[in-house]
């Protein structure tokens, strides 16, 4: 009876972890090396360009560039670790928003046939004050 209990309180938090995962939207993205990826960001009348490439791709690592409102960084992004992901902060730290709007961008696979990465993308925006729009070529 006491491993029944155990096992119920078990799948009632891992139900609860899985489906708070919390996104709001999910998109997934197909870039070839050197294809930049421009998605503007919208909120409170302000429009901000998040724009990512990926450069090289070596013994199941990527290496990412991204610009976020002028704020660059580079990222190495591992299919077989937890490194799989990095996190895009979209608005400022503050009380006016409450819970802050992120995305996380994640290197899903590699395409070897066509020099392709795939990525999946999620939006995490709780208020709804995001809206996407992505660049088209």
């Amino acid at each position: 009876m006491k491993n029944l209990l155990l096992l119920f309180t078990l799948l009632a938090f891992s139900y609860t972890f899985v489906s708070a995962a919390g996104y709001r939207e999910k998109r997934e993205i197909l870039l070839k090396k050197d294809e930049q990826k421009n998605i503007f960001v919208k909120y409170d009348n302000k429009k901000k360009l998040l724009s990512f490439r990926w450069t090289l791709y070596t013994d199941g690592a990527l290496v990412i560039f991204k610009s976020y409102d002028r704020i660059v960084g580079q990222n190495i992004l591992h299919l077989r670790d937890k490194s799989q992901s990095f996190r895009v902060e979209l608005m400022p730290k503050g009380a006016k928003y409450g819970n802050m709007a992120y995305m996380l961008i994640k290197f899903k696979e590699f395409k070897e046939a066509s020099n392709e990465a795939l990525f999946e993308i999620f939006l995490f925006d709780d208020k709804r004050y995001i809206e996407l729009e992505e660049l088209k070529k």
